[in-house]
């Protein structure tokens, strides 16, 4: 089949797919938004934007990877990564009941189990997906986990 001849094919099957209704919400999807992403607790390194603790784009909220800088065990640091991740949904207009996904990450997997105890319960009925892995080489900082997350406002 020549080259030709494949572009009018795919053009016949993407009309047949997207139909007039079809074609509008593409045209739609390829505009540039302008909305703008709001952050939220901006770190700098040298007078430069490092990151942001989090970040809100059209109802959803991103929070950045929270750790855990003192001495403790694994349930302190779980504790204390819970409570700044939800200090910081609260600041951006959401709450622990709207998380839609957790990834966590353990320094050593034999802390899965206490990590869970800590945990379970603290996102409201309706927990989020998660993803929880043992970081290669650790975490920053030396905790013993560090969580991220992402929900939604409204």
């Amino acid at each position: 089949m020549s080259n030709q001849n494949r572009r009018t094919a795919f053009r016949r099957i993407l009309a047949t797919l997207l139909g007039t209704t079809g074609l509008a919400a593409v045209a739609k999807a390829a505009t540039p938004s302008t909305d703008e992403k709001e952050t939220f607790n901006t770190e700098y390194h040298q007078e430069i934007p490092l990151f942001s603790g989090s970040t809100k784009h059209k109802g959803l909220v991103f929070i950045a990877g929270k750790g855990a800088h003192f001495e403790g065990d694994i349930k302190a640091h779980t504790d204390h990564v819970i409570k700044e991740v939800e200090k910081e949904l609260i600041a951006a207009g959401s709450s622990m009941d709207k998380v839609l996904k957790v990834n966590v990450y353990l320094a050593d997997l034999k802390d899965y189990q206490g990590m869970n105890e800590v945990f379970r319960g603290r996102f409201g009925p309706k927990p989020p997906v998660r993803t929880t892995i043992a970081a290669f080489g650790g975490i920053p900082g030396n905790s013993l986990v560090e969580m991220d997350c992402i929900a939604y406002t409204r």
